[in-house]
């Protein structure tokens, strides 16, 4: 019997999930897994050695180099032979709140824990709203404020601002899932970033506009208007293609362990 593929440590999703050539694309899309593209971020934009870069993973350097020489792979390919690259699926479970071995001692995870001491009640439900001068701010990657809701027995017994100092779309979720968010409320939102949200297991409420604590309100009472099918307009505009939303499971061959 095979031995199970242990899952790899991912810091964030990424922002983006698939690149297309300017023409035609040619040959079958080439695939990137999550894991495959962590190496990558933390071996060729981070600097880490590979043996560095296996610790992040939680494997061993070996594996870590052949995740790594995979991905160069794969790269090569779609440059060279101009296929379209998704990014999805993999053997991969998000950075723990409880990770000590994160190479940069002051990520955004961190930071927010330091920041803001918010504690949670065993019954109640913390809803995030991007946020900006009252209303909800319309694109989840830019937001520069969430507002915290506390509700218990239907009430809001609680409300706080955060600042998200700056994070990126792939980072945001691990901001809300520092903070302890069991809800989003947003406007627009991509497919990584809504990638993210599911693993962290926080459900997403998106394309709502106007007042956040309005909105707040007509969650609780059962009757937000929200879009089940939500995407971001900023990155199909920007980036030119669709992104891509995979299920809620994203170790790919079901062999993972704990999530």
């Amino acid at each position: 019997m095979p031995r199970p593929t242990k899952c790899r440590r991912v810091c964030y999703f990424p922002e983006i999930l698939e690149f297309s050539p300017a023409g035609e694309a040619h040959g079958e899309p080439i695939t990137l897994t999550v894991d495959e593209f962590e190496t990558i971020r933390l071996i060729d934009k981070e600097g880490l050695s590979q043996e560095e870069c296996g610790a992040q993973l939680g494997v061993g350097r070996t594996t870590a180099q052949k995740i790594y020489e995979t991905a160069r792979k794969k790269l090569a390919d779609a440059l060279v032979c101009g296929c379209s690259l998704k990014i999805e699926g993999g053997d991969f479970r998000l950075c723990s709140d409880s990770a000590d071995v994160c190479y940069k001692k002051d990520c955004i995870r961190r930071q927010i824990q330091k920041k803001y001491k918010i504690e949670k009640g065993a019954n109640t439900m913390r809803i995030a709203v991007t946020y900006e001068n009252g209303n909800i701010f319309q694109h989840f990657g830019h937001t520069e404020q969430f507002k915290l809701y506390d509700i218990e027995d239907g009430k809001i017994i609680k409300t706080e601002l955060i600042d998200t100092n700056g994070s990126g779309h792939g980072a945001l979720a691990g901001v809300l899932s520092a903070v302890k968010a069991d809800v989003l409320i947003c406007g627009g939102i991509g497919g990584g970033a809504q990638m993210a949200l599911a693993e962290n297991g926080i459900k997403l409420y998106g394309g709502v506009s106007g007042n956040a604590d309005e909105a707040v309100n007509a969650f609780v009472a059962g009757n937000l208007a929200f879009n089940p099918d939500v995407h971001c307009e900023h990155h199909d505009h920007e980036h030119g293609g669709e992104t891509h939303i995979c299920g809620n499971h994203v170790c790919g061959h079901g062999h993972c362990g704990n999530h």
